[in-house]
């Protein structure tokens, strides 16, 4: 039996004006045995980066062919071109304003078209909402089982961004950045465990994570483990350290926001603070 299309979101529209209502519309008008599901529409306005990220903890969960609709769209109206990128399991359609440099970095083999057949798109389109007249029809008639050699020629020369990396400053500090704060306030670093296999071995030496003044001393293996006002680290579901406390706001306890510095220094060792 053949699979309901499914198409997901995500969008800085936020649940209070009709935006995403009226894209669903739009894609229901051209296909209505579609399912649409809602990864997040309150993503950071104009947060190109936020929505990167979001996207790329969300869309492998869904099953192959899945069309994942990005719509973060700073740059509505003017010469920057809209996207249809095919991996092997998925499909994404966005603008070209970096939005899917994620996708690109963790998918090895991946097809980028500039949507160039405005016959599909929605007449007359307006300049202030692409998210309506051109991403959502795209969707909808890509859902309809149109191959995406239909809507435009593959380009190479899309826009990207390189996400920070952690950096190993000796064998004892490894340095990284906040990448995101969520609705909790847990503080979302860039640095994973293969960053820092020792603090995850057997017997994890002595460690220190400092953020700005503040150093974490403690590692938990869920969110309830902590004291209250402990602020102690954790591996989050994302695969990153997070900085967390139990039931509070580590963000604010911290005063760190995205982009903030972040240190693992292991052993006993007095080394500078980044």
């Amino acid at each position: 039996m053949p699979r309901t299309p499914l198409i997901t979101l995500i969008t800085d529209f936020g649940p209070a004006d009709h935006f995403v209502g009226v894209m669903k519309a739009v894609i229901l008008n051209i296909n209505p045995d579609v399912q649409i599901v809602d990864v997040c529409h309150q993503v950071n306005s104009y947060d190109i980066f936020d929505a990167a990220f979001t996207l790329a903890q969300s869309y492998r969960f869904f099953p192959p062919d899945t069309i994942h609709l990005v719509v973060v769209d700073p740059g509505v109206g003017t010469a920057r071109r809209p996207l249809l990128a095919r991996t092997i399991e998925y499909k994404f359609i966005a603008p070209d304003n970096g939005v899917l440099s994620l996708i690109y970095e963790r998918e090895e083999t991946i097809e980028v078209r500039h949507v160039t057949s405005d016959h599909y798109f929605l007449n007359p389109v307006s300049d202030t909402f692409h998210a309506r007249d051109i991403f959502a029809p795209v969707a909808g008639w890509l859902s309809r089982g149109l191959e995406a050699d239909k809507f435009g020629e593959p380009v190479t020369d899309y826009t990207k961004f390189t996400p920070p990396k952690p950096k190993r400053v000796s064998d004892q500090l490894v340095k990284g950045v906040v990448l995101r704060v969520d609705k909790f306030g847990n503080v979302i670093t860039n640095i994973t465990p293969e960053d820092v296999p020792a603090l995850f071995a057997e017997n994890p030496p002595p460690f220190r994570i400092i953020v700005g003044q503040q150093e974490i001393t403690k590692l938990n293996l869920a969110y309830s483990m902590g004291k209250p006002s402990e602020i102690f680290a954790i591996v989050g579901s994302s695969g990153y350290v997070e900085i967390c406390t139990n039931r509070g706001s580590a963000a604010k306890a911290l005063n760190a926001g995205r982009g903030a510095e972040v240190g693992v220094m292991l052993g006993e060792a007095t080394a500078p603070t980044p």
